[in-house]
């Protein structure tokens, strides 16, 4: 295949995978409630409200410990999902067709937002995290209407029964692309990642 078919087999599946409505995982289970913070603990708060790219599975991880990651769950369109941390700093990662990561710092007692993010890729769709402030001039921000339809137009989810199984079988390639991406994280600048950073004081 030539690079100009290689090219238009991209545009087509990309617009495929931008057409397609939302597909939920099987591996996660709905749920009525999230998490609440208790005095030891703060709540980080996953949120997909995005249809596009809905046919691609986002899944998010806690990387702050070297040479591997904690498995938190799968994120799809129109579906969110609570994590509970003690108070500290972390790294968290998403991963589609690539890995992306976002750092933060929590307090306990306080619930944390992030959008997962989608954007086109190569061949499937790509995700980012975004931090979610309480500064109402922020670019996402907690205080906006869009914020509040983010929350009417998803619902929570948890870990299936066999979302583990789903996440030792997908390990190999998981580390891969934390390998991979993060030696492009860690070359990014100061000020690209700071727009990337969830603060104690975002918490609500």
């Amino acid at each position: 295949m030539n690079r100009w078919m290689r090219a238009a087999a991209a545009v087509l599946l990309g617009c495929v995978v931008a057409a397609c409505g939302p597909v939920k995982s099987d591996h996660m289970t709905r749920v009525e409630h999230g998490l609440s913070p208790s005095p030891d603990s703060a709540v980080i708060v996953f949120l997909r409200p995005s249809g596009y790219g809905g046919g691609v599975q986002s899944s998010v991880y806690d990387v702050s410990r070297s040479g591997g990651q904690e498995f938190i769950g799968i994120v799809s369109g129109g579906t969110k999902i609570a994590h509970a941390v003690a108070p500290g700093k972390y790294l968290f990662m998403v991963i589609g067709e690539n890995a992306d990561f976002m750092d933060a710092e929590v307090e306990a007692g306080k619930t944390y937002y992030v959008l997962v993010a989608p954007r086109m890729g190569m061949f499937k769709a790509r995700f980012s995290l975004l931090p979610i402030h309480p500064d109402a001039r922020a670019k996402y921000s907690i205080d906006s209407e869009r914020f509040r339809e983010w929350q009417r137009d998803t619902y929570w989810v948890e870990n299936g029964p066999t979302a583990q199984r789903w996440y030792s079988e997908s390990r190999e390639s998981i580390d891969r692309k934390r390998i991979t991406y993060k030696r492009t994280w860690n070359g990014r600048s100061a000020e690209d990642k700071a727009e990337l950073y969830l603060h104690a004081e975002d918490g609500i």
